[in-house]
């Protein structure tokens, strides 16, 4: 088993252990309007990594093809690390996510933990498809910007740093619902 599917099963683990304690309308809640629920995190996170698997299957096939800019090794590392380091689970700065990405609705039914448990299942076969192609540096763009490059390896860093990042925040909104009900534990 490869680094990023030990450490997926890590993060599936802590939101299945974390938060299938909690009935749908606690998955649902908000402090704020503007702050995301704890199964709006989780459906971001089954949104975004997604959007991933066509790129995958292209650079499979062999027909995957990349803009001009990408010829640049510095470019390629330089949106690389920033966007590993934009990422990042300690969250100081407060980050938009691009508009493809942002969760798909209000009001999610307390089955959005089991579609996020299969997600994590599809999206390990999914890097181990990809596995040959890493060895080989492969570098891919951004499925919401085809300027932003970076190799395959730091996409997979990003996609596993962003899943822990909003398993920090779906628990900061578990420990304000807690704290608002006078829960325990």
């Amino acid at each position: 088993m490869n680094q990023w599917a030990l450490q997926i099963d890590r993060i599936t683990g802590d939101f299945i252990n974390s938060f299938s304690v909690l009935s749908e309308e606690d998955l649902n809640w908000k402090p704020s309007p503007e702050v995301w629920s704890i199964a709006e995190n989780i459906d971001h996170l089954i949104t975004l990594n997604k959007t991933y698997f066509p790129i995958f299957a292209k650079l499979n096939k062999g027909n995957y093809k990349l803009p001009f800019i990408a010829r640049f090794g510095f470019v390629v590392s330089f949106f690389g690390n920033m966007i590993l380091k934009s990422v990042q689970a300690d969250r100081k700065k407060k980050t938009n996510t691009f508009h493809i990405w942002k969760p798909s609705k209000r009001s999610y039914k307390k089955s959005i933990l089991g579609r996020f448990e299969e997600h994590q299942s599809k999206f390990k076969q999914e890097i181990h498809l990809v596995e040959d192609r890493i060895k080989e540096n492969a570098v891919i763009s951004s499925p919401a910007n085809k300027n932003i490059v970076y190799k395959l390896e730091t996409a997979l860093d990003i996609l596993v740093t962003h899943e822990k990042r909003h398993f920090e925040q779906a628990s900061e909104i578990y420990a304000l619902l807690k704290n608002k009900k006078g829960m325990s534990g």
